[in-house]
């Protein structure tokens, strides 16, 4: 059986604060499991934790306790990142170079080189729908631009997993629909996505599993349609049923040909009215949190 694309046990990270102040809860005790090949979408409200686990993921900030692997590997090895594409919430590029330079800039400290870059820089453009602006200076990219820009750059050495911090953050109801489309393309292609959103429709709409957190921990993961079907009740959908029939209901429908039962099973409320009744309880416990 394959490792899992990430894997995070019993994680906790507190922030030391200033002099006289106190320490804070980031992330406490929190367990994540990511398949290779799936979508998973953790979300929760600011400052909740969610970057932070990204972070210690990626080794970007060292875990206070617990351990996170990559495909099996401890994320303190270099060698587990080697097949990771980040894209940060706010990502920077130099704003001198076009968007062409900016993909070959960071697939040669990659390793990548030659005609092959610039091949797969020119696919990546094409991808992201920024092949007109190859030759623009990113100083004149906007938000979405930006974001899609940081897409590619994270896609240029073909990783296996993508760790994508808020991709949609900023960017108009189009550019969120683009980058909505291409994460729904990585899921075709294999690649392994971990990311956070605000725009729970969106998560919605492309997560196989997602994950709540409030107050450093997580409160609610599942299956998406798990978490959302409402099981204490059901839903029955008929077609060419008469109201009489409605009144007899499951004693008659074998009855009453050509009426037939199309669907049976738990009707669902939405992502976000889920989150907020997971998401508002306060712990039993104050905690700090960051995201």
């Amino acid at each position: 059986m394959s490792a899992p694309a990430i894997e995070v046990e019993q994680l906790t990270k507190v922030f030391k604060a200033g002099l006289g102040k106190a320490a804070f809860m980031a992330v406490q005790d929190l367990n994540l499991r990511v398949e290779p090949g799936e979508v998973y979408g953790l979300i929760g409200p600011n400052g909740c934790g969610k970057s932070t686990t990204m972070k210690a993921v990626l080794n970007l900030v060292q875990p206070s306790a617990g351990r996170c692997r990559i495909f099996g590997r401890p994320s303190t090895e270099v060698a587990s990142r080697e097949q990771v594409g980040f894209l940060p919430e706010n990502p920077y590029f130099y704003k001198h170079l076009s968007g062409l330079e900016t993909l070959l800039f960071f697939g040669r400290l990659c390793g990548m080189s030659g005609t092959a870059l610039r091949s797969r820089a020119a696919e990546l453009l094409e991808l992201t729908g920024l092949q007109d602006a190859a030759h623009r200076r990113v100083a004149g990219f906007s938000k979405g631009m930006l974001q899609r820009l940081g897409l590619a750059q994270a896609l240029l050495h073909r990783p296996r997993l993508l760790i994508l911090d808020e991709p949609t953050a900023g960017v108009d109801p189009l550019g969120s629909r683009n980058i909505r489309d291409l994460i729904v393309g990585f899921k075709k292609e294999g690649i392994t996505v971990l990311v956070t959103s605000h725009l729970l429709e969106q998560m919605q709409e492309v997560c196989d599993r997602i994950g709540i957190m409030a107050h450093g921990r997580m409160v609610c993961e599942g299956r998406l349609e798990d978490l959302i079907a409402l099981k204490q009740e059901t839903q029955l959908l008929l077609a060419e049923a008469s109201p009489q029939l409605l009144d007899e209901i499951r004693a008659l429908i074998a009855r009453h040909a050509p009426a037939r039962l199309l669907s049976c099973g738990h009707p669902s409320t939405s992502l976000e009215q889920l989150f907020l009744s997971v998401a508002t309880d306060r712990p039993s416990t104050p905690q700090g949190g960051n995201s």
